[in-house]
């Protein structure tokens, strides 16, 4: 984080590489953890799971941007929680649909409806803040969407029928789409740490305030104690954190592109740590995704 940090303190915005490499190592993060979490599920309840995660997060946060918390000023910092607060919800929403639909639709419909919300964002970023695509990014994403399609296939081959497991999820899509127009609006003109912290902590609290409804229940292994401090360490305070500061210099559409590498990372760390095979349709689908966002990538980005 101390090259972040000094591009802060020197006011110079960073070359969209950086924030594209950002977003894309936020990508390789989610996606190794994947297998982590899965297996830790069986051991521990869904949103006990969330509500620790989210917490020990949110404690290495306040740690490691305290100093520039201070810093800013409470007028900055009250600014950046209210943005945070309210993208914390779409975040919280979506992690919830998402986990729930799992109980009543398979892991590959799961993963190709969550991937739609790469189509939904810049439709919702048209619709509520007039930023149309441009042309080549719509043609990348569509690219990278049927490349989802293909990674998923496999567990699709019975037919496609709708149920509340997929209705669920299409839910997520929606509330992943929101946070990520939400949390870019906010990074753009907040103090991005303040945003970070802020949707940690609404994640956390609205994890805790639904236990409720998902009594909390684990067995405690090393396991299941391994998964909360690497996903609440890696998978969200630094990838959280990287993904603020990044929105802050790139677009929604393009987080939502690099972020369909996620399902790619998922499905390498599957096959080498959960010792899954590669499939000829998943090889074939890793590679549209790839080759949808190298078609924007490559291509100069448009004058902002």
């Amino acid at each position: 984080m101390s090259g972040i940090a000094a591009e802060i303190v020197h006011k110079r915005p960073p070359a969209r590489w950086r924030a594209d490499a950002a977003l894309a190592a936020v990508a390789l993060i989610w996606g190794i953890t994947f297998v982590i979490v899965k297996r830790a599920l069986f051991e521990i309840s869904t949103m006990y799971f969330l509500a620790l995660r989210f917490s020990l997060a949110s404690l290495c946060l306040l740690a490691m941007f305290w100093p520039s918390l201070r810093a800013a000023g409470s007028r900055a910092v009250r600014g950046g929680l209210r943005g945070g607060l309210t993208a914390g919800v779409f975040l919280w929403l979506g992690y919830t649909l998402q986990t729930f639909g799992l109980r009543y639709t398979t892991a590959g419909k799961s993963g190709f409806l969550t991937g739609f919300y790469i189509v939904l964002v810049p439709l919702f970023g048209a619709l509520f803040f007039r930023r149309r695509p441009r042309l080549v990014e719509v043609g990348g994403i569509l690219i990278a969407t049927a490349g989802i399609g293909l990674l998923t296939m496999p567990s699709l081959r019975g037919g496609f029928h709708m149920n509340r497991g997929d209705l669920l999820t299409i839910g997520c899509a929606v509330a992943y789409s929101l946070h990520l127009l939400v949390l870019g609006h906010y990074s753009q003109r907040e103090r991005f740490e303040a945003v970070a912290l802020g949707q940690i902590a609404c994640t956390a609290l609205l994890s805790f305030l639904s236990l409720p409804f998902d009594p909390p229940k684990a067995v405690w292994s090393g396991a299941v104690l391994f998964a909360i401090v690497l996903t609440a360490v890696l998978a969200t305070a630094v990838a959280f954190a990287l993904q603020t500061w990044g929105q802050k210099y790139t677009t929604a559409t393009r987080t939502a592109l690099i972020f369909a590498l996620e399902p790619v990372f998922a499905l390498a760390a599957a096959v080498v740590l959960g010792g899954e095979r590669l499939t000829y349709a998943g090889l074939c689908g890793g590679a549209m995704i790839l080759g949808g966002i190298l078609a924007v990538e490559l291509k100069p980005a448009r004058n902002s």
